[in-house]
């Protein structure tokens, strides 16, 4: 590696730190006899940490931070006096089989920068993920940052290379999108959603009938909203979520803290770290969405339209509506079970399947994994004292369980995705 490669790698990874929806779970590609890596198991590649403590799965990088958008929230806007690189296709391409050979990386996360055109980038991308494929025979795990505006042809080609493809949205309202990038609109970021979409139920069907036609982007597609840069409502983050995931390929939705990197720029709020207990909640209510069975209206509503940062948003949620508790946990549905404060999926799953063999009492419970210090006030069961809910009144328990204070310099630490 030259010098001049190095300098590069340092400005283009650093202008990709910010991009947080490079998750590589979600598809397994076995090595082949004189191919390259493998991506095992689903988990595909090892983890490393940033400077801001997110967790890089990958080697993150960007193609170029060149870009002919002005977006207000973007490091790398066009009239940002920041140092800029571009690596071409041969060097990116090298770059990441030395990485992967000297066992630094097990896998890709490439974005870029807008330059010239979006199908003029997009064309780029896609020779460099096609050259790792069938010339250097790579098959580890391949997340490729699709281009807004990019034509079908290139999204269609790029999918048979890559195993997860994503298009960022960024902002969740579209007038206050046009307000902080003009030069953006979602029609630009839904067209290609589209493709992708229209591209893995297509490989589906093919697949069906010949069984070693090429797969299209096998991890499906993700995106990225950023929180904290516009005055929307976790209502409205919530609202366009749920319609993403009823897409059949959306896997997942990431929900980025706003950096204020642009602190010159007025149309963008003063914040003197990231929303990120905000951010926290926003994954909880997710985990909500997709895993137990909760709808947007059920979280946040008119009446309450963002989430609160003192309790996560499922105890929320059951301190408002006393009137469905306590849950007999020996009798309760799987549906019901799962909204209790403190059972997660997998808890409720047990509960469900060894009541069968007997009756379920605190004790089994905290075998299964399941929280008491907040579901005993939301269940019955024969030993456990009349302290519920509804005996103590709903404000009563939300003070007893809201969190201890932190210590001084601790403030930045939150639950990792749902902490039931």
């Amino acid at each position: 590696m030259t010098e001049q490669t190095l300098e590069k790698l340092k400005i283009l990874t650093e202008s990709a730190k910010y991009d947080v929806s490079c998750s590589s779970s979600g598809t397994v590609r076995s090595n082949k006899q004189g191919g390259v890596g493998n991506t095992v198991g689903g988990i595909g590649v090892c983890h490393s940490f940033a400077d801001d403590g997110r967790c890089i799965s990958l080697l993150k990088i960007m193609l170029t931070n060149h870009c002919i958008y002005d977006c207000a929230y973007c490091i790398n806007r066009r009239s940002n006096d920041i140092r800029r690189a571009t690596l071409s296709v041969t060097e990116l391409v090298e770059l990441t089989m030395e990485f992967y050979r000297r066992n630094y990386i097990e896998g890709l996360f490439l974005s870029s920068g807008v330059v010239r055109n979006p199908d003029y980038t997009m064309e780029r991308l896609v020779r460099i993920v096609k050259d790792l494929r069938t010339l250097h025979r790579f098959n580890g795990y391949i997340h490729l940052k699709s281009i807004p505006g990019a034509s079908r042809e290139l999204i269609n080609e790029a999918g048979l290379y890559a195993d997860r493809m994503s298009v960022n949205i960024e902002i969740p309202n579209e007038d206050s999108l046009k307000r902080l990038a003009p030069e953006k609109d979602f029609q630009s970021v839904f067209q290609p959603m589209k493709f992708i979409q229209q591209g893995v139920l297509e490989s589906s069907e093919e697949r069906k009938k010949h069984r070693y036609a090429p797969r299209f982007v096998p991890a499906g597609q993700s995106t990225q909203m950023i929180v904290g840069a516009t005055s929307d409502r976790d209502k409205e983050i919530l609202t366009l979520s749920s319609a993403l995931y009823a897409r059949p390929t959306m896997r997942r939705i990431y929900y980025s803290g706003y950096i204020a990197v642009n602190t010159y720029d007025k149309r963008l709020p003063v914040l003197k770290q990231p929303p990120l207990v905000r951010e926290n909640r926003l994954y909880q209510a997710d985990w909500l969405l997709r895993f137990y069975q909760f709808k947007v209206d059920e979280i946040v509503n008119d009446a309450h339209p963002d989430l609160e940062l003192e309790i996560d948003p499922k105890l929320s949620w059951a301190i408002r509506h006393p009137e469905y508790f306590p849950v007999d946990i020996n009798r309760a549905d799987y549906e019901m079970i799962l909204r209790i404060p403190g059972v997660g999926v997998k808890s409720a799953r047990l509960m469900v399947a060894s009541r069968r063999f007997g009756r379920l009492t605190s004790y089994h419970l905290k075998k299964m994994g399941v929280v008491m210090k907040k579901a005993q006030y939301f269940i019955t069961c024969g030993e456990l004292e009349a302290k519920g809910v509804n005996e103590l009144c709903p404000e009563k328990v939300r003070e007893l369980l809201l969190p201890s204070p932190k210590k001084k310099g601790d403030s930045r630490q939150l639950s990792l995705p749902f902490e039931e």
